[in-house]
């Protein structure tokens, strides 16, 4: 993190803080983390000067995006244990939220920027083993109610997330926008002890993979397209 992290702000210039870090989380999501620093100062309503002043470097914004987003899962992981009635249902509620467009964008966008400050960065990597902690006692609460199958471990369900944020860019539009959600289902399905969901959306043909081209084979997974969202 940056030492401005660590020195307390006027009630000015941490609005300012607050509003380029909620722009510049928007854009990644919207056109991935090397969008222009003046687009981003544009977006949060301030001056560029501004925006160098809080975040001199452009690694320490996407560094402060990061931490915000760990804070976000913390913040998801604790509304759904308080919420939902047992922790099968959190977790459920939790994947489904990790994998929203919006959050599941912004998690690759960080990816591609930071792909090693999570272990690197002390404060990344203490604030996820929090959120970690976390799941972790979703999980083990719900395989204890015999709603979770017993043979997986919290490493499985974050993994899985990431895998469920991943996009193959060179599907067709209509299988952009509907396979995430029928996936998801079938993924948490596969997850409970026994199954309780019903699919969404209709099942993909081989006719409708034709219409893709050859590239989806190996397509690597890539933040969504702004009209698969």
């Amino acid at each position: 993190m940056t030492t401005t992290d660590s020195v307390p702000l006027r009630a000015d210039a941490r609005r300012n803080r607050e509003r380029i870090v909620s722009a510049a989380r928007e854009l990644f999501a919207e056109a991935g983390a090397a969008v222009p620093m003046e687009e981003i100062a544009r977006r949060a309503q301030v001056g560029v000067g501004t925006l160098y002043r809080r975040f001199p470097e452009r690694e320490e914004l996407t560094r402060a995006v990061a931490a915000d987003y760990i804070e976000r899962l913390a913040a998801l992981t604790q509304a759904a244990a308080a919420e939902e009635p047992d922790a099968w249902r959190a977790l459920r509620r939790l994947v489904r939220q990790c994998a929203a467009p919006q959050l599941g964008a912004l998690s690759a966008a960080l990816k591609v920027a930071l792909p090693d400050a999570f272990i690197a960065d002390p404060d990344l990597t203490r604030a996820r083993l929090r959120w970690m902690a976390q799941v972790d006692e979703l999980v083990h609460a719900a395989q204890a109610d015999g709603a979770l199958r017993s043979d997986i471990g919290t490493g499985d369900l974050i993994l899985l997330i990431s895998l469920l944020t991943c996009h193959l860019p060179e599907l067709p539009a209509h299988l952009g926008r509907s396979l995430p959600a029928r996936y998801l289902e079938l993924t948490l399905d596969g997850l409970a002890a026994e199954p309780t969901a019903r699919l969404p959306g209709v099942p993909i043909t081989a006719s409708d993979l034709g219409t893709a081209s050859d590239s989806t084979r190996t397509a690597k997974c890539t933040q969504p397209r702004q009209d698969d969202r």
